[in-house]
């Protein structure tokens, strides 16, 4: 058999690469086929269920996790690709007992029915205000010199900046509620 016949089986077993991941504030070492994305990294290898596996193409944001702060679809991420960057995942969010603000709005405000999509919403949101924060535009701005910040928000605005999360149950007005819930409450807490 030639080299250029092996097996998928055999390729996988020899070919694995050490990646190191600072996951929830902890370092994590890994020795996984370079080829694993970063949602299987978290599901398969780490154990962390959270983040869910929803259309495994980038379209639903089931998969949502935050590295350095930012959201990112882990589906469509290498883990090898995020070695020593931060990764949040949803069961990063908590301090103990105490839900983020964000985690808490959402149970408030009933922002989830089954709760499939809803740690991709939750990650996808808090990371959706930083951005207002940082007066980033969206497709909804009108103005793009003067985006508005995170309390400034209209109703066309979060759904506009929260349109890559795909609610199959259709909470959207109240997804919508609970973020501008938590966005009060944060700014209450800084």
């Amino acid at each position: 058999m030639s080299e250029a016949l092996l097996s998928a089986t055999e390729i996988n077993a020899s070919s694995t690469a050490r990646v190191q991941l600072n996951v929830n504030k902890e370092q994590r070492v890994l020795e996984i086929d370079p080829r694993t994305t970063l949602l299987d990294a978290l599901r398969e290898h780490l154990g962390l269920m959270g983040s869910k596996k929803g259309c495994d193409q980038g379209q639903c944001g089931a998969c949502t996790v935050h590295v350095d702060g930012r959201r990112v679809l882990s589906c469509l991420s290498l883990a090898i690709a995020h070695q020593h960057e931060e990764i949040t995942t949803i069961e990063g969010l908590a301090e103990g007992d105490r839900l983020h603000p964000m985690q808490a709005a959402f149970i408030e405000c009933d922002g989830f029915q089954c709760g499939y999509c809803t740690p991709g919403q939750i990650m996808s949101a808090i990371a959706m205000l930083d951005e207002a924060e940082d007066r980033v535009p969206s497709h909804a701005t009108a103005d793009v010199a003067d985006a508005p910040g995170k309390d400034d928000l209209s109703t066309d605005e979060i759904r506009e900046r929260m349109s890559g999360n795909i609610c199959r149950c259709g909470a959207y007005p109240n997804i919508v509620e609970a973020v501008r819930l938590a966005a009060r409450q944060m700014k209450r807490e800084k």
